[in-house]
């Protein structure tokens, strides 16, 4: 990835994160970060990462409001940014952070395991 497209990620980016601050409601989409942005080499197309903080029920609803808005957000988003082009947007549902919790709670069970096995192992031999 070029120089030029990080930093255009990165701008778009942060204009999403304000533009969903302030024109979205938690109600209605819930606690939504933006993860990532991924810009095209060309910069026409941006790739854009969310969190959608709730259970898979309303992760759903609130991905499916955000595809909807798309055409509005895209064009709030060209307003707030200047480029030749105001890049298509494809949202994509980061779930990286449901996988680790997943693997945190199973590491938590395994070393809960381990330590009654260890408690188990101390009290038969003394």
């Amino acid at each position: 990835m070029s120089v030029r497209s990080e930093k255009v990620g990165s701008l778009i980016k942060e204009e999403l994160g304000l533009l969903f601050q302030r024109n979205f409601s938690m109600a209605d989409f819930g606690f939504l970060t933006v993860t990532e942005v991924l810009m095209s080499p060309d910069l026409k197309v941006a790739k854009v990462y969310v969190s959608i903080f709730g259970d898979k029920e309303q992760k759903k609803k609130s991905f499916a409001r955000l595809e909807a808005q798309k055409p509005s957000i895209r064009s709030m988003l060209g307003h707030a940014v200047r480029l030749r082009f105001t890049p298509e947007i494809i949202f994509y549902l980061d779930e990286t952070l449901d996988r680790a919790m997943k693997l945190e709670n199973i590491f938590h069970k395994i070393h809960k395991n381990d330590s009654t096995k260890e408690e188990e192992k101390s009290s038969t031999d003394a």
